[in-house]
């Protein structure tokens, strides 16, 4: 069994494999990594460094993808 952190992701509690980036975790979620904005622990994390943000226990991800439309 791998080890779990604990994130607030949208104001819900939810749990992401440890050692997960956020591109990984957005991923994990269903989303398209290249559709997202991410605010993590009150700052936005620029798209180009997802991959590279490793996720903390405790982290705080506001998620916003985006939908087009006609």
């Amino acid at each position: 069994m791998s080890a779990e952190i604990s994130l607030t992701v949208n104001g819900e509690p939810r749990r992401a494999p440890a050692g997960s980036s956020i591109a990984e975790f957005v991923a994990l979620i269903g989303l398209n990594p290249a559709k997202v904005a991410v605010e993590r622990n009150g700052e936005i994390a620029p798209r180009g460094t997802h991959a590279d943000i490793q996720l903390a226990d405790g982290d705080v991800l506001e998620i916003v993808h985006f939908v087009g439309g006609g």
